[in-house]
């Protein structure tokens, strides 16, 4: 039996995990009072307890509590931005190459942003490749639904007094430092972080990312592309989908409810579409950060997890 302790299980990603996690036999929760759950020294017990620790909180929390860790045999997965580019940290994106073996061994794993994973997904592969190179200026836009936002958000947008502007899209991060810039170019093995415009909507969970590209910035064409997505997701959480269904429209909550992502390209000859979509709080969030969990114990990687329709 797998000891696992949520540090910070009443925020929106603790909450998803848990209720992953409820109903599975090979894993043991470790629980703290309520009343205690502010309390250092118990959270120190629980994490030094546990096999597997999951750091579901604010960056700077997140960043204590990593140092409350003295177990040498205890993992610690931090789905907060804090240690995804910091140096003995594992990004927690098992479809990379080379990054399964990478977790399973790892002590210390930091779970992907959302944006970011969509992002890294489409990208990464075709740097690798030679299709894009390193310095192109890449452009990204993600459409969010509002649980991306935590607990504060889901309240404002279902509220029933709730003010106007929250029935359309808003777009946010305007001052271009958004916190998932640095793991998006770092990962991606860009020099340059994109131009990046998130935009939330008036639904509750699901995650559309999309790069656009003119042909003549890549090496190769929509073929080649193609071909590296065939190639790479071949397994895991992350597939290449080959035909549109939806009659020439592309919904940003399809895969809401679900830990699966889809990658598509879509366009024409000289202008192209890259396209990852998946649930924010899927393979977003908890979904991600369990399938590490499933990586570090040994077991199949997609268990108790949802995909398919």
């Amino acid at each position: 039996m797998t000891n696992i302790f949520i540090d910070g299980s009443s925020g929106t990603t603790g909450l998803q995990i848990r209720e992953r996690l409820s109903t599975r036999t090979d894993i043991h929760l470790i629980e703290v009072p309520y009343e205690e759950r502010h309390s250092e020294a118990v959270r120190k017990e629980a994490l030094n307890r546990a096999d597997i620790a999951f750091l579901c909180l604010p960056d700077d929390a997140a960043e204590v509590s990593a140092s409350l860790v003295e177990n040498e045999h205890t993992v610690v997965i931090d789905t907060s931005t804090k240690h995804r580019t910091a140096p003995g940290w594992v990004y927690g994106l098992p479809e990379l190459e080379g990054q399964r073996e990478r977790i399973r061994n790892a002590k210390r794993i930091a779970n992907p942003g959302c944006h970011a994973t969509g992002f890294i997904t489409l990208v990464e592969p075709l740097v690798r490749a030679g299709i894009l190179a390193k310095e192109t200026p890449l452009q990204c836009f993600s459409l969010t639904g509002y649980s991306g936002g935590g607990k504060k958000m889901i309240a404002q947008y279902e509220d029933d007094a709730r003010e106007l502007l929250l029935d359309a899209p808003r777009m946010y991060g305007l001052t271009q430092n958004h916190k998932h810039l640095k793991e998006m170019k770092q990962i991606s093995g860009l020099e340059k972080e994109p131009v990046f415009c998130p935009i939330v909507a008036d639904y509750y969970s699901g995650m559309e990312t999309v790069v656009p590209l003119f042909a003549d910035w890549i090496h190769g064409d929509m073929d080649w592309i193609k071909e590296v997505y065939r190639n790479v997701y071949t397994d895991g959480l992350i597939r290449f989908a080959e035909d549109n269904n939806e009659n020439g429209f592309c919904a940003g909550n399809a895969f809401a409810g679900r830990d699966d992502l889809e990658v598509r390209v879509e366009g024409n000859a000289e202008r192209i579409l890259l396209i990852a979509r998946f649930d924010n709080l899927g393979k977003g969030a908890c979904g991600a950060a369990i399938q590490n969990m499933n990586l570090v114990m040994g077991i199949p990687e997609t268990t108790g997890l949802r995909t398919g329709g």
